[in-house]
């Protein structure tokens, strides 16, 4: 049930993906620009990869997984950027899977680990999280604009 996200059919994940950015309360949302920047997966999977899974045909959650490098362990690491499941879907056990599924692509790419942040006010995904075990980090997330 899981797919990797190809030009072929990168178009059926745009509702989805908007969906996302909703949730997170994204100013000027554009398909367009989604679209090519999704795009970029397919044609250079080094950079990182993005899986969606299916039910009865339909696209119901996506997950993407983006490689970069930290010094503190001198490694390349993959960042889950996204994992969104369709609300009505949750519960289901597909978020644990596709998180499965992005940490094994990471693993087999070289990354020593999967690292990922979530709001604080995303209990939902939360409880995904600690179902498995994990320590929670203590740092603190910032953004600095550059445009």
């Amino acid at each position: 049930m899981i797919e990797t996200v190809a030009k072929e059919n990168v178009g059926e994940i745009l509702p989805l993906f908007r969906a996302y950015q909703e949730f997170y309360h994204v100013q000027n949302i554009c398909d367009d620009r989604n679209k090519r920047f999704l795009s970029q997966f397919c044609d250079t999977p080094q950079l990182g990869g993005q899986f969606m899974w299916r039910k009865n045909g339909s696209v119901v959650a996506f997950a993407t997984v983006y490689f970069t490098y930290t010094s503190t362990i001198a490694a390349k690491v993959a960042i889950l950027n996204d994992l969104y499941t369709r609300p009505e879907n949750r519960g289901e056990g597909i978020g644990r899977r596709l998180l499965e599924h992005c940490r094994e692509f990471a693993q087999q790419h070289g990354a020593a680990r999967l690292q990922w942040v979530t709001s604080p006010e995303n209990t939902a995904a939360q409880k995904l999280y600690d179902s498995l075990g994990l320590d929670k980090s203590q740092w603190y997330f910032y953004s600095y604009p550059c445009s």
